[in-house]
This record gives C-alpha cells, structure tokens and sequence, in this order.
C-alpha cells in the first residue's frame, strides 16, 4: 500500500511534495517529544545562530526541511529517471572528472544536509557508483529503500563487513563510493572527536577506506531551492589524510553553507552500546 501511495505521489510536482513536507515536518515536531527536544538541543549547541531570533527563524526552517525530505522521495525514488537532470543544477562536476583521472577511486561524503537521496542518484548516472546503507529499523521499510536508492545504476552496499569489502572491491577497480559521514557508527567502528563542539562517535570508516586505497575525497551537498525549483549539487575536494576529526571539521563546514537543511533531529551524540562517552574528545 505504501509503495503505490509513493508511487501516485510521484507524479506530483516537487513544489506540491515540499508544500505537505514542511507541514509534515510541524506534525512530527509537534508529535514527537524525543525528536522535538533533539532537534532544539543540537542546533542552539552548534553555536551557528548569532541570536534567538535567528535560532528561532532557523529552527522553524528547520522543521520543515526535514518533512521536506521525506515527501521527496517519491518523486526521488519513483519518478523517472531522466527527471533527475532537470531537478538539478551542477556546477562543479568537473571536481569530479579531475578526481577520476587520478585513477585511484573517489569516497562521496554526503551528510545528512539537504537531498542527500538525490546526490547519489545523480552521480550513479554519471560514474558507476556503490552507496554503503543502513537497513532502516522497519524492516518493511528495506524494501522500499531498496528500490529508490538502486533505480539507476548505483550499487548499494549494506552497513557489514560484506558491504565495506564491496566498497573496497570498488575503489581499487577506480570506481566511486558513497558513505554518510555523519552517520553514528556502532561501537568498534568509530572513535571520538568533536562535532560542533561535542564529543560525537565519529565514524572510521572513510578515514581507512582512504588510507588504504590512496583514493580522493570529495563532499556532495544537494542544497534545495525555493518553490520546489530542484536541487542545486555543490561537490568540493576535501583534503586528506582525513582522521575522525578533520572530518567532522570538513561536515561542519559545509553544514554552515546551509545550517536550516541539516537533520538536527538526527541522533548524532548517541553512545553506542558498549561504548564509553569521554568527559572531553580530543577533536
């Protein structure tokens, strides 16, 4: 039922779909305690907002980007594949081809800032591309996921050794990887470092990937424009080596572009279980 429900609503235009998105976003802000006091919590402690007035505009700006990102994806995951070009404007795809000649594979970071579905989606028609994912807690939910995310040519490489080996397999064949840096890892895969200002558990995984294969490093950020008008793809080189903490730098960075698009709800301080939290990082 859901997938035909996603299925319909994938003919709607995109500024319909971020129209009931932003409403989404307050239903669920106004629903979820958990998620509401989150959100408030990790924005006003990112220091990124000079007043409370200027919180309070972000915040609210906030609320509704993420609803945003859950309507779209009907029309991201079960719209036509040829729609993804019009939907979005790239002007730095050329930090892509200079990365590709080096030969050595490419990591895309994607945070989780604005349409970080599309990016992927983008890129796979364009270079041959693996994504590492996290099956959602719903496992009714995989399936869905499953089918949007794969509808070009992209890859998708479960959150498991099988899936981190898949992504080494494709960066010593020259090919590109994408991984969500800011993705909380389970304890074993990460270490500590500071994340605007916080100890967060910060992912290892991108930093070996790199090591080991000599691979470039490139940051993608798919900023929504207003009144549904698509996406516009910011792709920047990100130096390397790149331990725990110049990465959270490096997402830092590019959330600061465009604080009011960032998932502050997401659970990114979460101890994972057998972890020990530091009283301070040494990020």
């Amino acid at each position: 039922m859901l997938l035909t429900l996603m299925r319909c609503c994938a003919r709607m235009p995109l500024a319909g779909l971020h129209f009931f998105g932003a409403g989404l976003g307050w239903l669920v802000y106004g629903l979820s305690p958990t998620w509401r006091r989150r959100l408030r919590e990790n924005l006003r402690a990112s220091g990124l907002c000079a007043d409370e007035a200027s919180l309070r505009r972000t915040r609210h700006a906030a609320v509704a980007e993420a609803g945003k990102g859950i309507t779209e994806l009907c029309r991201l995951w079960f719209g036509r594949d040829d729609e993804i070009d019009t939907l979005v404007r790239c002007d730095d795809w050329n930090v892509v081809e200079a990365a590709q000649r080096e030969g050595r594979g490419l990591i895309f970071l994607t945070p989780h800032l604005g349409c970080f579905e599309i990016s992927a989606l983008y890129g796979a028609q364009r270079l041959p591309l693996t994504v590492l994912y996290r099956p959602p807690k719903r496992a009714t939910l995989e399936p869905l996921m499953l089918a949007g995310r794969s509808r070009t040519s992209a890859k998708l490489a479960p959150a498991t050794l099988q899936g981190v080996r898949q992504l080494l397999k494709a960066l010593k064949r020259g090919e590109a990887v994408g991984i969500l840096p800011d993705q909380a890892p389970g304890v074993g895969e990460g270490e500590w470092a500071d994340f605007f200002g916080r100890p967060a558990y910060t992912m290892t995984l991108a930093t070996r990937l790199q090591e080991f294969t000599g691979a470039a490093v490139v940051m993608a950020f798919a900023e929504r424009l207003p009144g549904g008008k698509g996406y516009r793809l910011q792709l920047q080189r990100v130096p390397v080596p790149l331990p725990p903490a110049a990465l959270n730098r490096a997402v830092e960075d590019v959330i600061r572009r465009c604080p009011a698009q960032y998932l502050w709800g997401y659970n990114r301080y979460k101890v994972p279980a057998g972890a020990l939290k530091p009283a301070r990082s040494e990020g």
